[in-house]
């Protein structure tokens, strides 16, 4: 995974409909890709390269919940919110697989910002995650409300 510097921290007020944040890259190889299986998703598919050629798959490829784990890790990164990234519902889909070797990033966008009316203190944020591989292709979408606070 490469970094980049901490960014400033954003609150409700600093953001704007339209705000974009582009992560940096994970490169996704294939121990990591056994070992988060192995723990959290055995199937042959995501573990065993030869069953994956016969599978819907037609090769190895990493959980989707891998995936969605690698792209929490570059949002939090990538929007920093001032107190953190604390999600109140998501919808995600896969449009194609994440695969040993890819090289991974995460494009968010904000959608659309709604105040809280009985907590002033935050707001709803929607934000679009698009996670796409070293070719520009999205492997998953990841639309999700996140809580974020105003300045005290």
């Amino acid at each position: 995974m490469t970094t980049s510097p901490a960014p400033r921290k954003l609150y409700l007020e600093d953001l704007a409909v339209g705000d974009t944040f582009t992560s940096a890259t994970h490169r996704l190889d294939l121990e990591q890709v056994r070992r988060f299986a192995s723990e959290f998703d055995p199937q042959p598919f995501h573990l065993d390269e030869t069953a994956a050629r016969n599978s819907l798959f037609q090769g190895l490829a990493a959980s989707g919940w891998h995936t969605a784990a690698i792209t929490m890790r570059l949002l939090v990164d990538s929007m920093p919110l001032a107190d953190g990234v604390i999600g109140a519902g998501a919808e995600v889909s896969w449009s194609r697989p994440a695969r040993p070797g890819d090289t991974l990033q995460v494009k968010s966008t904000v959608l659309a910002i709604t105040p809280s009316r009985s907590k002033p203190d935050r707001g709803i944020v929607l934000v679009e995650s698009v996670t796409f591989n070293q070719d520009g292709e999205p492997v998953q979408t990841l639309t999700s409300k996140v809580v974020s606070f105003r300045r005290k």
